[in-house]
């Protein structure tokens, strides 16, 4: 199933993201970002109602119906946030009939990641990683395929997602994941709405949390 939008300016758009020990909400009522609005919390073993209660407080039942799209990070973080936030993402898109999509975790820090480390050459590949308290590490790799004068202007496609891998290959690049609660909100609202301008959107029955490992490791 997918749900057809027409590339208009006012969408409503409703973002769901986590790290390794917070969540957040972002809703971007018009096609600007004076529009947005962002709410950040660490969470603690009470997370399901807290999501819920949240939200509640972060976005009035009347604007919720109104938004058009969702979007949720789907990890690797927090493997429990993930999995909660994932599902909890699918229910509301489920409930209120609008198109659901994810971006991983690693997706949405590959931008900021890129300009702190002055990235800007077209079709340059990089790898971000995360150590494992174990061996070997979970990674995803990036290309910067758009280069402009300012670095606002990066466009970066995820071509591999985030991965166990056991060791870095010598020759390419390596570069450590950074979560940023307000940063990464900011910027899953910016994929969001980019993404809402393509012709079709997957349903929420598509999105599933990504976690190489189990939640042991």
């Amino acid at each position: 199933m997918t749900n057809k939008l027409k590339p208009i300016e006012n969408y409503p758009i409703l973002v769901i993201h986590s790290t390794e020990n917070s969540f957040g909400f972002g809703y971007r009522k018009k096609n600007n970002l004076e529009s947005d609005e962002l709410f950040i919390k660490k969470f603690n073993n009470d997370l399901c109602n807290n999501l819920v209660n949240d939200l509640n407080k972060f976005i009035s039942k009347e604007n919720l119906q109104k938004v058009k799209k969702i979007s949720v990070s789907i990890g690797p973080a927090n493997f429990n946030a993930s999995r909660l936030i994932v599902v909890f993402a699918r229910t509301i898109s489920q409930q209120i009939n609008c198109p659901l999509d994810g971006f991983s975790s690693f997706e949405i820090m590959a931008k900021r990641i890129a300009v702190k480390n002055n990235i800007f050459t077209n079709n340059q590949s990089f790898w971000i990683y995360k150590k494992l308290k174990r061996k070997g590490f979970i990674a995803g790799k990036y290309e910067i395929c758009h280069n402009e004068k300012t670095s606002s202007d990066l466009v970066i496609r995820e071509t591999v997602l985030p991965k166990v891998i056991k060791e870095f290959e010598s020759k390419e690049l390596f570069l450590e994941a950074n979560y940023d609660d307000k940063e990464d909100l900011k910027e899953l609202l910016d994929l969001s709405n980019k993404k809402i301008m393509q012709t079709t959107l997957k349903s929420w029955q598509k999105v599933l949390p990504l976690y190489p490992i189990s939640p042991i490791n």
